[in-house]
């Protein structure tokens, strides 16, 4: 605020703070335009004050404004007609309001408030900018990681299958290859299912297969799952389970990826020959506690706050150098919250390890577990005709000839068209069907194939990237028996395809 005379300045200071509106009175213009370079929330400035280059010059400093900002400037013009440094400072600057004296108290503070309300909202803007600025830039950098990652498995099985392309091997020379290209493609398989996962939860579209579970089993089926890079980092692994009883409500493949994501996590940021303990409590208030420790990189003060926000990784780290797509984290949280639980993080600091603890409802009863079915105990046999349906003529060719080696009769069609053009003569007793093909969709395959007079009883599985909710209820609607996800799974296309045998004719 610049006045014309100190005691103006004084009782308007007075008059100002009494309603709740905070003030700093600037002695002459130089000073006004280095507190205007400071920030603030409006001006209030005499008339006197724009004589001469005063205008001129408080124009010029608010020119230099960022695109969000139009600082309001309130004018104490005298009584009469316009003056030419009024004129010069409407002309100069866009957000100027001229108020005559004298000017009524209520007058004076309702402007003001006015004019600082609009302030507000421009900072609210300015800080909606920036997380936008910022979540864009997370964008770029995890498009150019995720690049990166999908190169990395990319780039042995380019090596393994030229290796095999080029030179003549035994089955047991080769082996090692398959069993690399076998590794990599589930690596790939896994970051896209993650990706597919942080799109369910960000839309609202999980869906949660709760049981009653024994904890310990979820946590060794973890375990399990993150065995390759324990082994690959010669970490010493060790699980202390103090209750082998805790049982909790929940989906049972979200769990055990939950805490796989927390030992994976562990293994990447502790160096070769770390150790990692896992340690399962009754916390004695109606939950259980899993604390995955392990003797790593750590995490830095500043990090702990934000280190389960999508895309963030521990800055300063060989893993984070390495790349990485920085979500294992935000899947972690988002599922136990799902769960009913909380999970947070501690470190003593950089290279001092840290603590991911996981705390879950306990069930008030125990769990009678039963056997399950165990899709790798699946006969391989089927006795089939199957006709396959993809408009990628590599992906249907495969297929048939995988189905060939499990014992069935197999044939392909390339649309749908030609697919109830070929279910004329080869009476399949199977289909198996892409939904996303050109022309006709499989849905649409699929209800013609159920409608066809030759074909009753004929089972049909999807076998799609389609896996969300909507599209698993829409497909079923079509008619489908079994909705499988590409790139199929061996095993469990047998134990559809063996559930289809029991089954027999409809």
């Amino acid at each position: 605020m610049r006045t014309a005379t100190a005691k103006d300045a004084v009782m308007a200071t007075a008059v100002l703070q009494q309603a709740g509106i905070e003030t700093h009175v600037c002695a002459n213009l130089p000073e006004l335009l280095r507190e205007t370079e400071r920030g603030a929330g409006a001006l209030l400035i005499s008339e006197e004050m724009l004589a001469g280059s005063g205008a001129t010059e408080l124009a010029a400093a608010v020119a230099v404004q960022p695109p969000w900002s139009d600082l309001p400037v309130l004018i104490l013009a005298r009584q009469g007609a316009d003056s030419r440094a009024i004129t010069n400072a409407m002309e100069g600057m866009a957000n100027v309001t001229v108020l005559e004296r004298p000017i009524r108290v209520a007058s004076l503070v309702s402007a003001l408030r006015s004019a600082l309300r609009a302030r507000r909202r421009q900072y609210e803007l300015r800080r909606i900018l920036e997380d936008l600025n910022e979540a864009d830039r997370r964008k770029t950098e995890f498009l150019a990681t995720l690049a990166h990652e999908l190169r990395n498995p990319m780039a042995p099985l380019s090596t393994a299958l030229a290796i095999l392309k080029r030179k003549p091997l035994t089955s047991e020379a080769a082996r090692p290859y398959y069993d690399l290209m076998g590794r990599q493609l589930d690596h790939m398989v896994r970051l896209v299912s993650d990706l597919m996962e942080v799109s369910r939860i960000t839309r609202g579209k999980i869906e949660l297969q709760l049981d009653e579970l024994v904890l310990e089993q979820v946590i060794r089926g973890a375990v399990e799952l993150s065995r390759p890079l324990m082994d690959a980092g010669r970490h010493a692994l060790e699980v202390h389970v103090a209750d082998g009883s805790l049982a909790v409500k929940g989906d049972s493949v979200r769990l055990t990826q939950v805490f796989a994501n927390l030992l994976n996590n562990a293994a990447k940021y502790t160096p070769e020959g770390g150790r990692i303990d896992v340690f399962v409590e009754n916390d004695g208030r109606g939950h259980a506690v899993v604390r995955v420790k392990d003797t790593g990189a750590g995490i830095p003060a500043g990090m702990l706050g934000a280190i389960f926000d999508m895309f963030v990784q521990v800055s300063g780290t060989a893993r984070a150098a390495q790349g990485g797509l920085g979500i294992g984290l935000t899947l972690v949280k988002s599922m136990v919250e799902l769960h009913g639980g909380t999970v947070t993080a501690s470190s003593e600091g950089a290279n001092r390890g840290s603590e991911f603890t996981v705390s879950l409802p306990l069930l008030g009863h125990g769990v009678q577990t039963g056997a399950k079915a165990d899709a790798s105990q699946a006969t391989m046999a089927v006795q089939h005709r199957i006709l396959v349906v993809d408009d990628n003529r590599d992906a249907a060719e495969s297929l048939a000839a995988l189905l060939g080696l499990l014992g069935a009769q197999a044939a392909v069609a390339f649309s749908g068209l030609d697919a109830l053009a070929k279910a004329e003569h080869f009476h399949p007793s199977v289909g198996i069907l892409d939904i996303g093909m050109p022309g006709m969709d499989g849905c649409e395959l699929a209800r013609r194939l159920r409608a066809h007079p030759r074909l009753h009883g004929i089972g049909l599985i999807a076998l799609t990237g389609w896996g969300q909710p909507d599209d698993r209820l829409r497909i079923a609607q079509a008619g489908f028996d079994h909705h499988l996800l590409k790139p199929v799974d061996v095993e469990e296309l047998a134990v559809a395809l063996q559930k289809l045998e029991q089954r027999g004719p409809a």
